[in-house]
């Protein structure tokens, strides 16, 4: 089947931590000559659209608009907005979340606030989980950026933002809404932005748990690259099959 569009996850498909993944550049720059659109999806909250978009530039030599890069982040705002409960947030998580959050008119509370988000946060502290802990216990919607329990990176599976979540679940006994892949909020929205239909659009993607779930939970057929966190050998044994499998994103072919 031939796409309109295409959705891509980042981290494990395009690059791997700190490292080129070639293939990925070369997918981009084909989207790119044939003039196909898409759009990144990621659950990256570290980083603002325009910083991915300098780091696609400086490290990777991929070169797009910022606007072609859909965070965790912004779902979440998205979601936020949606909701209306209040303005009023308390926040785990880095610049690329807290600075977004707040430029988008939400405000800053410990005590008593409308919103707990959590995201990565490399520099956590207990004293934040505890903040974080008692907001919740007052009343607070918890809303988790993304499950992801890792991250793949040049290191080996390092903590992910689900690992953070996942202490506050349970130190609340209080179930997080997550926002980021594979949930449905951060894929409408995805597909709001692209300008297509879900059957004209294919999910790109290395994580078989958010990148290929995110497409077989909203009926969004499914590219499995096997260039980081799903390896091959697990592949006979996932529980739905992804639409496609291949090895290195130099294999796909746009035009069949």
């Amino acid at each position: 089947m031939k796409y309109s569009g295409y959705l891509i996850d980042m981290d494990g498909t395009i690059y791997l931590g700190s490292e080129s993944i070639p293939a990925g550049k070369r997918f981009v720059d084909r989207l790119q000559e044939k003039e196909i659109p898409f759009l990144f999806v990621t659950n990256n909250t570290t980083k603002s659209p325009a910083s991915v978009q300098n780091r696609l530039a400086n490290e990777f030599d991929i070169h797009v608009e910022s606007k072609l890069i859909y965070t965790a982040s912004l779902a979440t705002i998205d979601y936020m907005k949606d909701d209306a409960k209040g303005k009023k947030v308390y926040v785990i998580g880095e610049a690329g979340l807290i600075d977004l959050i707040l430029d988008a008119g939400f405000v800053w509370e410990e005590e008593k606030p409308d919103y707990v988000v959590v995201g990565l946060d490399s520099e956590v502290t207990y004293e934040k989980f505890t903040i974080a802990t008692l907001a919740i216990q007052k009343g607070a919607t918890f809303i988790g950026t993304n499950s992801d329990k890792n991250l793949p990176n040049e290191r080996g599976l390092v903590p992910g933002a689900g690992a953070l979540i996942s202490l506050l679940e349970t130190a609340t006994q209080t179930e997080p809404i997550y926002v980021g892949k594979p949930e449905t909020v951060i894929m409408e929205k995805a597909l709001d932005r692209v300008g297509l239909s879900k059957d004209e659009v294919l999910m790109v993607g290395d994580n078989y748990e958010t990148d290929i779930r995110s497409g077989i939970n909203n009926d969004i057929d499914t590219l499995l690259v096997l260039s980081g966190f799903t390896p091959k050998s697990a592949v006979p044994s996932l529980p739905v099959a992804p639409t496609y499998v291949i090895d290195s994103l130099d294999e796909w072919d746009f035009d069949k």
